[in-house]
């Protein structure tokens, strides 16, 4: 018999849900259609069709209660809380390493001292590279002082020699300055009287060539003396004299202190008067005096502007900052002669010695860090929705037989790895009971995430696609699935109600309905889904473990379900048959496997 109609699309199978998270493989289905005749290929680890062959063997098992435990195991290596290993980038000889392998050491405890004798010549090269950079820094901020040209005395503008635009260089005179309002008189005095003069002192100025009597003051009396014509011994005294408009320095005249007469006379000469020149070159930008106005000493002139000054200051900044990073270097390079450790721990190797020398680069010591332990478990991907941080994990080493380890789940990657098609995630757990553990030990750790006790249960492999079981006729669940039957209500289709759907296809002449016929126990089949002497009906499940599956409803104390057992081998096994596939197509289909996934594809 072949199929008599072909179906026209298949069906999109979506994945079950699964009720225990194990490690799975992937179930394989090849369906085919040959002329005169159907088969498929199925994976006798994960897939079993629930056919109606008269040459099968089903297997039977009570529906019976037990206790189901959900939880996945994994293998693993322990490690480390923490790894550092320690490294110098000095090639040195090391003068101290007062530790030794097992000793704890706590984070910022001395482990080598390195000597550093060579640093100190360093340092002190770098110290007066800063100095010399500091000063020429210095130096060019105050020449920019000179870019505001100033009086340098008070007194009148005689000449102004610059303009704005002007380009002037350094000692260029900018302006002359002279003070001819006070006239200075300077005259001998004989030196035992001049000894008695003070500054300040109220003097008279006779002029030569008008005799007109003119008041004076010292301003200053000379501390020397000198031998003029008669081995007369005398002293320079200097007489401040107020201008009435018309003393130039081509007169001159005699003076007169406390009655004392001068000893000869004097040529006058200007209080004060000087040239004001450019301490830089630049170019003039402002003139805020004009010829004949009375400055003040200090007053602003003229001022300039240089594009090179301002590019020499900030050469001269940068050579500062470059010395001042290059002593910082030394300072932090000199924090290398002394290592400390980065983390609190256990020494488990020490690979130098105090005497040594060592070599940048390489490992000095490397410490662990104790305080926990730590794993990582890879979960397959049908798995991993049930792992959440905080879980619980038991942990078991083969080296530590009868002891059980605490531990808890502290990440769940979702950055998987895919390898043979299967894509698996890694999860850390860390163990804080480490009493007899030790890092490289191989373990395997449980994570539970679900248990039920006293609870009905079938074995994993009698689960069909749809969440359906096959039991037989004579089971309780059974004849309450007849009795609905007759109503239209639950278990085997009866008359008028429309078949349910196991994922296949009704042969051809029968509408939309299976063929429906009686078996030796007067019971309705149908080649979707019952066979002769059995009854399929859907049950809810629960949690599963390697072997059961929880039922929730559905089925009770007392039926026997019947099924085909999965082949042990994950290889293929091919099943032919005639008159359509066995239970629709996948719709006997348990799950398989370690573990008997519950659910279909």
């Amino acid at each position: 018999m072949i199929f008599a109609k072909k179906q026209e699309e298949k069906a999109v199978v979506p994945r079950p849900k699964k009720s225990k998270p194990v490690k799975r493989g992937v179930a394989v289905l090849l369906l085919c259609a040959l002329a005169g005749g159907g088969f498929y290929i199925y994976s006798g680890r994960s897939r079993r069709p629930s056919a109606d062959f008269t040459d099968m063997t089903y297997t039977t098992a009570a529906v019976e209660r037990r206790s189901i435990t959900a939880a996945i195991t994994g293998s693993g290596t322990l490690q480390a809380a923490n790894t550092y290993s320690v490294t110098t980038n000095l090639s040195d000889t090391i003068l101290t390493a007062d530790f030794e392998e097992g000793d704890r050491v706590e984070m910022g405890q001395i482990l080598y001292t390195i000597d550093s004798s060579d640093m100190a010549t360093t340092l002190e090269q770098s110290a007066i590279s800063l100095s010399q950079a500091e000063r020429s820094y210095q130096n060019k901020l105050e020449s920019k002082n000179d870019l505001n040209v100033t009086a340098t005395l008070s007194g009148r503008i005689m000449a102004l020699n610059v303009e704005v635009g002007d380009e002037v260089s350094p000692g260029q005179t900018i302006a002359t300055i002279r003070n001819s309002d006070t006239m200075t008189l300077t005259a001998p005095f004989p030196a035992d009287d001049a000894e008695g003069f003070y500054v300040g002192q109220a003097a008279q100025v006779t002029l030569d060539s008008t005799f007109e009597p003119l008041s004076g003051t010292v301003s200053k009396i000379s501390a020397n003396t000198s031998v003029r014509t008669g081995n007369m011994i005398v002293r320079e005294v200097t007489i401040d004299v107020a201008n009435p408009g018309g003393i130039s320095t081509t007169q001159s005249a005699s003076a007169q202190v406390n009655g004392v007469g001068s000893s000869a006379g004097g040529a006058f000469t200007y209080k004060e008067e000087g040239t004001v020149t450019a301490g830089l070159s630049g170019q003039v930008a402002g003139v805020n005096v004009s010829e004949g106005d009375w400055v003040e000493k200090g007053r602003l002139l003229v001022t300039l502007t240089s594009d090179s000054l301002d590019d020499e200051i900030t050469n001269a900044s940068n050579s500062l900052r470059n010395a001042q990073i290059s002593q910082e270097s030394q300072y932090n390079r000199l924090e290398d002669y002394t290592i400390t450790s980065p983390i609190s721990g256990t020494v488990i190797d020490k690979n130098y010695k105090a005497g040594e020398t060592s070599e940048a680069n390489k490992t000095l010591c490397t410490i662990y860090d104790l305080s926990y332990l730590q794993m990582t478990l890879n979960v397959d991907e049908l798995d991993i929705a049930d792992i959440a941080v905080g879980q619980t994990v038991s942990v078991v080493a083969d080296a530590l037989e009868d002891r059980t380890y605490e531990g808890v789940v502290t990440k769940v990657s979702v950055v998987g790895s895919t390898s043979g098609g299967v894509t698996t995630y890694p999860v850390s757990i860390r163990i804080d009971e480490t009493d007899g553990l030790l890092p490289g030990m191989n373990v395997d750790a449980t994570i539970l995430f679900g248990s039920a006790e006293n609870v009905l249960t079938i074995p994993a492999a009698a689960l069909n696609r749809g969440n359906r079981v096959l039991i037989t006729a004579d089971s309780p669940s059974a004849k309450n699935a007849s009795a609905a039957e007759g109503s239209g209500q639950g278990g085997t289709p009866g008359e008028g109600d429309a078949m349910p759907d196991f994922g296949g296809s009704a042969p051809e002449g029968s509408g939309d309905r299976p063929n429906i016929s009686k078996n030796g126990e007067g019971q309705n089949t149908s080649a979707q889904g019952d066979v002769a002497g059995y009854v399929s009906v859907e049950v809810e499940i629960g949690l599963s473990d390697d072997n059961y599956i929880e039922i929730v409803s559905g089925l009770q104390e007392g039926d026997t379900v019947a099924y085909i057992p999965t082949a042990s081998s994950g290889g293929f096994g091919m099943m032919m048959g005639m008159g359509g596939m066995p239970g629709g197509m996948g719709g006997g289909m348990p799950s398989g496997g370690p573990g008997g996934r519950p659910g279909g594809f």
